[in-house]
């Protein structure tokens, strides 16, 4: 049985079960079962079990501690767990597939990013879902939460707010920064596009990729990208290719104009496929299998939109050397968590003051390294379950972040 889907904001949401009334929805949705009572909790480090661990855990032990720090507000860092702890913050405008769902119903998603950061990089996080939607609300927030942390993520907030918020708490701010939806794609995506090239004897100097989606995600690809040395890309919205003679464009798709579609091309998106390389989707839609067909030979198809990739790999397979989605029921997931939990354990080791773009790239060069030897059609990025992921991205991130100079220990 499936449970009906209703708009949580909607005042005749049937919200019975919950609390006495119908059957409770975990009776019969193992989702629901799972999430009862909320997915993370704190854990005490230190024992209290007499009166003398009380004394040293709370006062009057801890007023030594704290007039330290006073004098010292560096040894915040030795002392507390601000810096290995990150917030997770969102307003709840962009949640996965959702959309703008709100802040409370946005909680499920926030504590398994949590949940995610201790498994896979082992660093412990704190879900925030602010009750606030303006930028200027949200960037003074996060500074008045910021001294309690040594991070800070940004998740599931629509663009193209995302992009000057984050900006703003960067600058504001002198610890890492990071909107997950923009980078940690990004990052993981040319892990993959590094190995794709590998396998077919190419270098990503030698491509050129079509990116569907100039939202957060496809502006981050673009730029990391670039950065990175790709032979071309063109970014495409839903009015066709981002073009500097278009007069339509925002500021942010203006600015990605300006390094992006070397080749010149306007029109559709169809258009800009032919003889194309390389397809990254992180739109939705469907992509029409006759676009797919006018790719160059060999060419990859990373279709990563949530359930429903924009080329069916069934389709994707008859013209692509390489495909890749974002779902883990089929090979080369695109999957963010390979990305986040080591950048920002690397970040936090050495207490950068910010994430730099060498330190993405280097964690896709250390994610793109764990395949090695065992690269193939079906595997050009590897699990989120293999261990040896965010040892590799974490010890990447430490060094990048010491010869870039943002480091602090």
């Amino acid at each position: 049985m499936a449970a009906e889907i209703v708009n949580p904001r909607s005042e005749s949401a049937d919200h019975t079960g919950q609390e006495g009334g119908a059957e409770p929805l975990d009776s019969f949705d193992p989702a629901f079962a799972l999430h009862r009572g909320g997915k993370m909790a704190v854990q005490a480090t230190v024992p209290v079990r007499d009166k003398d661990d009380l004394s040293l855990a709370y006062t009057p032990g801890v007023a030594r501690v704290c007039t330290a720090i006073a004098e010292q507000p560096d040894l915040v860092n030795d002392y507390t767990w601000k810096s290995s702890v990150v917030a997770v913050v969102t307003d709840g405008t962009a949640v996965l597939g959702l959309g703008d769902i709100g802040p409370e119903a946005s909680l499920p998603v926030m504590e398994g990013k949590a949940i995610l950061f201790k498994q896979f990089g082992g660093v412990d996080a704190v879900p925030i879902a602010l009750a606030c939607t303006g930028v200027d609300e949200i960037v003074e927030t996060v500074v008045r939460l910021a001294p309690s942390f040594g991070g800070v993520n940004l998740e599931d907030i629509s663009a193209p707010r995302c992009f000057e918020i984050e900006r703003r708490l960067q600058e504001a701010l002198d610890i890492p920064v990071f909107h997950d939806d923009q980078h940690g794609t990004a990052v993981v995506t040319l892990a993959a596009l590094r190995n794709a090239a590998r396998l077919s004897g190419r270098t990503i100097g030698e491509l050129r990729a079509v990116i569907s989606g100039a939202g957060a995600a496809g502006v981050a690809i673009a730029k990391m990208l670039v950065e990175a040395g790709i032979g071309d890309v063109a970014l495409t919205d839903r009015k066709g290719i981002v073009s500097a003679d278009r007069e339509d464009l925002t500021d942010v798709k203006r600015e990605v104009a300006g390094f992006t579609n070397k080749a010149g091309l306007s029109g559709s998106l169809e258009d800009a496929l032919a003889g194309a390389d390389v397809f990254i989707g992180v739109s939705g839609g469907t992509v029409p299998e006759e676009a797919v067909a006018s790719m160059a030979k060999g060419a990859f198809v990373f279709a990563m939109a949530n359930p429903n990739p924009e080329v069916h790999p069934e389709v994707a397979h008859k013209y692509a050397a390489v495909v890749a989605t974002g779902r883990s029921d089929f090979p080369n997931q695109i999957n963010n968590v390979l990305a986040f939990p080591g950048i920002f354990a690397g970040a936090l080791q050495v207490r950068a003051s910010r994430i730099t773009e060498g330190m993405k790239i280097a964690a896709a060069e250390a994610l793109a390294g764990v395949v090695g030897d065992d690269l193939a059609a079906d595997y050009v990025i590897p699990s989120p379950f293999d261990e040896r992921v965010a040892p590799a991205v974490t010890a990447a991130v430490a060094a990048a972040a010491r010869a870039e100079g943002v480091a602090r220990r």
